[in-house]
């Protein structure tokens, strides 16, 4: 006979057994032997049948509790009998590797560079400003023409200009009647100093007369060659041969002396002004590279370091570079804004495709391919 209390504790392992085995038919996607159809219908049927629990509860009731050491083993068993069933299961498996496309990384040259905005300025523009006060009166030039050295380019109302230079060529043509009658009394004084009529000093004041006329006339001379000299200022004209740029004041204006009435520019002449923290200052020499770049970063012209400002722009707390661009093509322009990428130094790198970098917590990865039993 068995005691309730020996039944009682059979009957709680049985049913844990059998909670254990179903707890095993639960889990079947961590254990895909379980869900295999080959494994339902071959291992499964074969040591988890019903009639199997049947005779497991019927053994439990009558064994002693060493009989829960001897069911712990049995659903062991089944557990390595389905496991290897379904290794035999080539369905069984999880998902195979994903095939990847393997490329080497090679070393490329890669520049050790910064990216500062320069602007470029023309090395021959000239800028016309009048030398004269006065009101516009024709522009000659449009904007965008090329014009020769000494072409017209505005001119500005002369009329009192010119009536300063007949008012002063009035005032030598009166000079010069002063001056010839001067020397008349001159020759007529030598005549009668000559005869004793008159004495010497009189022959002296003669000459004196004579003398401060001719002097006198000379300055009337230059005054009028200096008013016509200004006349000529009154028409503004190209100092060198180039291209007119933009023409900010328009006919009827009244135009002084600090006026910017256009340039002209030379094409094919620039320097890039690029202007470096004080931080990077310790780095600059001469002849450092210098690329020009667009906006899709390609390079546009090569240059170098042709000048370094001895002094900090006390405003920006940055050194002026200067780089000189030679524009064949006309693809820049004058005050352009550019990309200008200073190359520090250049150094060998492996290149890997951007598609092949991953980034894990904030940090990038490349994955590298090894053999497989290696």
């Amino acid at each position: 006979m068995v005691s309730g209390g020996d039944f009682t504790l059979k009957r709680l392992a049985a049913v844990d057994l059998i909670f254990q085995i179903s707890e095993l038919r639960h889990r079947a996607p961590k254990y895909p032997f379980l869900c295999s159809e080959t494994a339902r219908g071959s291992a499964f049927s074969q040591y988890i049948s019903r009639d199997w629990f049947r005779l497991m509860a019927n053994n439990i009731q009558t064994r002693t509790a060493r009989g829960l050491l001897a069911a712990g083993l049995a659903a062991c068993a089944i557990t390595v009998a389905c496991s290897g069933n379904a290794g035999q299961n080539p369905k069984a498996g999880g998902p195979g590797a994903m095939p990847v496309k393997i490329l080497e990384a090679r070393a490329v040259p890669v520049h050790d560079a910064t990216e500062y905005v320069a602007t470029l300025k023309s090395r021959d523009s000239a800028i016309i400003m009048p030398q004269v006060e006065g009101q516009i009166t024709e522009i000659l030039v449009h904007s965008g023409e090329r014009v020769e050295g000494g072409s017209p380019i505005v001119e500005i109302d002369p009329l009192k200009q010119q009536a300063t230079v007949k008012s002063q060529e009035g005032a030598r043509a009166a000079q010069e009647a002063n001056l010839s009658w001067t020397k008349q009394q001159y020759q007529r004084a030598q005549g009668l100093a000559g005869a004793g009529v008159i004495s010497k000093q009189d022959l002296e004041q003669a000459k004196t007369a004579m003398d401060a006329a001719q002097a006198q006339m000379d300055a009337l001379n230059a005054q009028v060659r200096e008013q016509e000299v200004q006349l000529h200022y009154y028409k503004v004209v190209a100092l060198r041969s180039g291209i007119v740029g933009d023409i900010p004041v328009h006919v009827g204006d009244r135009v002084t002396t600090t006026t910017v009435l256009t340039t002209i520019d030379q094409p094919g002449s620039l320097e890039a002004y690029v202007y470096v923290p004080i931080e990077h200052s310790s780095q600059l020499k001469m002849n450092l590279p210098v690329q020009i770049i667009d906006s899709d970063g390609k390079v546009l012209a090569d240059s170098k370091v042709s000048f370094i400002s001895p002094q900090v722009d006390n405003t920006t707390q940055t050194v002026l570079v200067k780089a000189r661009i030679a524009n064949g093509n006309d693809a820049l322009r004058q005050s352009q804004f550019v990309r200008a990428r200073v190359v520090w130094g250049t150094h060998q790198n492996p290149q890997v495709p951007m598609l092949a970098v991953s980034r894990l917590a904030g940090q990038y990865f490349a994955f590298v391919a090894e053999p497989q039993n290696g």
